[in-house]
């Protein structure tokens, strides 16, 4: 009885996520447009900085990844950095500033006008991801922000980029699924044209 119970529970998930899918049908167009700001900003010599709290962490990492390294065609790497991964500037901004503040002070350090922040937030109200796209927007970077299915502030970034999904881990594996997705927009913007 507890393997069946197993075993629908592993199907269960298969059809969330295969709904949530299933409503991506209308996103196509806002992950061109962030691919198109991704893309025109690294031509003009700009940084792509990413954040994120727990799971998005670690996404921002993997697609700062693929950016740096290489996704699927040769190419040079890309200027990307996830604001995570510093354990030394995380604690001690934590420490002296509040946690809030660990993206925002790092996007004031470094950011330039024309960068692009990406903030990753499954809730869509992390108070550090939404002080880090304030700040980035009244500073001149372009903002792209992902989110689940509900928006809490229209006209945070200039492109938000809303998750169906029911629940955060199915959230979070769209957000792979399109954050790999504009990587592959960009390696095509930018670089197609060098296909053999």
């Amino acid at each position: 009885m507890g393997d069946l119970n197993l075993n629908s529970l592993v199907l269960q998930c298969f059809d969330d996520l295969k709904e949530g899918l299933e409503a991506c049908g209308q996103k196509e167009g806002v992950l061109v447009k962030a691919a198109e700001t991704i893309s025109k900003a690294i031509a003009a010599g700009k940084t792509v900085y990413l954040c994120g709290n727990g799971g998005s962490a670690s996404e921002c990492q993997h697609l700062a990844a693929e950016f740096v390294g290489r996704f699927l065609m040769e190419r040079p790497g890309l200027p990307a950095w996830a604001l995570t991964t510093d354990t030394s500037k995380l604690t001690a901004i934590g420490n002296d500033y509040g946690f809030e503040q660990v993206f925002t002070r790092q996007i004031k350090a470094v950011g330039r006008p024309g960068d692009v922040l990406w903030g990753l937030s499954t809730s869509g109200v992390s108070p550090n991801v939404i002080g880090a796209l304030r700040e980035a927007k009244s500073s001149g970077l372009k903002t792209i922000f992902m989110c689940g299915n509900t928006i809490h502030e229209e006209g945070l970034a200039d492109l938000i980029i809303s998750t169906p999904g029911k629940t955060t881990p199915r959230v979070q594996e769209l957000h792979l699924l399109f954050g790999h997705i504009i990587c592959q927009l960009v390696d095509e913007i930018l670089f197609g044209d060098r296909r053999p």
